[in-house]
């Protein structure tokens, strides 16, 4: 090829080299309310209305959930897992983004050879039909990305590790909740263990009571009986609250990433306060929620895909380059005669192959429709999980408060039978029935605090924890 055909060939290369036949990339339409309901007066926070971008267990502020948080990133399994596959994807898009370049390579070779004496065109008699062959020499090359095909598969390998880095985040955010969640449920355990303390030390008074009045022939022994069913009734309730104590206990040890067998917590039964949690415009949501941007990036990666499939029905361009030097021996190899080279373009296309390039083609779409299909899934999910938890928390928060009350009488209750009794006034049925309510509804209470507190840490996670899509590493 003659200078200027040549030049002019690799300038048209270079103009075509712009185009891209992958579809103009558009994050898929969803649904998105103004405002969330059942948004209380409770929500406000100040100031400012969102979450805090790193710890945001720190709102429950407790010190030894802080110190949990801290081990479970550096001990927990599923996060270390987690971290492996976000760098695996990274070594993927580093090995996408490499086609861009040049490949070279080098090579020496040494070789004893033996031509036919037949073989075409015919050898000359004269020439030695055995001879030595050393090669030393460079090669290189380089695909024009005419068709947008390389391009394409650094913008889809760039994506998948972006959605891979969004899955480590929300791997990371689900793990934090699970062991704020356990952690709720445990202290929760703490005090409904503490208030059977306190009441089986109320039942053995109230036994003993019982046992003294019986022996002074005041009150029958059907009085002894009841007082010790209630007594031995809390101390069941009381041993089947230390089990469920002990199951959750060792579900925090996996968690940060201790042996169970060796793991414990000390009992706190001091009340945690549930948190104003911030909340912004459900359209934020989108931005905050790890698990949202990692299925809006695959829908981009799968959209890159199309263009690779449609790169395939045109013509692959690639300049190849070698040289070197070969000679029949190792001395003076090394030498001007002995230079060899070669430069040019190769163009190759695939004139007939069975409808591949098409099914190719209709695969790349239809993944592109199918993520496209779990972003909106994803998207619908996680305003339900907010919707959800708001309505939780306002609903509960009633339920407290109602609760509290009929806690507060039904202890009353129990302060009148049991002076009543005392004076005769009643008999100790009275005083087993309030015995009875009174340790129902401050249990109840205690649930629903917890419960409280637990829908508390689920709308955080709902909301994306500290997490903000400007997190991702974009180059």
């Amino acid at each position: 090829m003659k200078k200027p055909e040549f030049v002019l060939a690799m300038a048209i290369a270079a103009v075509l080299a712009g185009c891209s036949l992958a579809p103009a990339y558009k994050p898929p339409a969803t649904p998105a309310a103004t405002a969330y309901n059942d948004v209380g007066p409770w929500i406000a926070a100040q100031p400012g209305d969102r979450l805090p971008r790193e710890n945001w267990w720190h709102l429950y502020a407790d010190a030894q959930l802080d110190q949990l948080q801290a081990k479970l990133l550096a001990n927990n399994a599923d996060l270390a897992a987690a971290l492996a596959h976000y760098t695996q994807a990274q070594a993927f898009s580093a090995q996408a983004h490499s086609q861009l370049f040049p490949q070279i390579g080098a090579g020496a070779v040494g070789e004893r050879q033996r031509e036919s004496d037949n073989s075409p065109p015919a050898r000359n008699p004269s020439a030695p039909a055995d001879y030595n062959a050393y090669t030393v020499g460079l090669q290189a090359s380089y695909e024009v990305d005419v068709w947008g095909r390389v391009r394409n598969t650094v913008e889809a390998g760039r994506d998948n590790a972006l959605a891979a880095q969004a899955d480590l985040a929300s791997a990371q955010l689900s793990l934090q909740a699970q062991l704020a969640d356990s952690y709720m449920q445990l202290r929760g355990l703490d005090q409904q263990i503490a208030l059977l303390q306190q009441t089986m030390q109320a039942y053995a008074k109230a036994l003993t009571l019982t046992q003294t009045l019986h022996a002074g022939g005041i009150v029958s022994g059907l009085d002894v009986s009841r007082a010790q069913t209630q007594l031995s009734d809390a101390r069941s309730q009381w041993s089947q609250t230390v089990a469920q104590r002990e199951l959750v206990q060792d579900a925090i040890a996996v968690l940060v990433g201790e042996s169970a067998s060796t793991f414990s917590l000390p009992a706190q039964a001091a009340a945690i306060a549930v948190p104003a949690v911030p909340l912004d415009v459900p359209s934020t949501l989108l931005q905050r929620r790890p698990d949202v941007a990692a299925a809006e990036r695959r829908v981009a990666a799968a959209n890159a895909g199309i263009g690779i499939a449609r790169a395939a029905w045109f013509p692959s361009l690639t300049l190849n380059a070698q040289g070197g030097f070969q000679s029949t021996g190792w001395a003076n190899l090394l030498t001007a005669p002995n230079r060899i080279w070669a430069l040019g373009p190769a163009l190759a296309y695939d004139v007939f192959d069975g409808g591949y390039r098409k099914a190719t083609i209709a695969a790349a779409k239809a993944k592109t429709d199918e993520a496209g299909a779990n972003y909106r899934s994803v998207v619908l999910g996680a305003f339900q999980q907010v919707q959800d938890n708001l309505a939780l928390l306002d609903h509960l928060g009633a339920a407290s408060a109602d609760q509290k009350d009929a806690s507060d009488a039904a202890q009353h209750a129990l302060d009148l039978s049991m002076t009543q009794y005392k004076h005769g006034a009643v008999s100790y049925l009275d005083v087993v029935q309030a015995q009875t309510v009174a340790l129902q509804e401050q249990r109840g209470l205690l649930q629903l605090d917890t419960q409280r507190l637990r829908a508390s840490v689920q709308l955080i996670r709902a909301l994306g924890g500290g997490w903000s899509v400007d997190q991702l590493a974009r180059r």
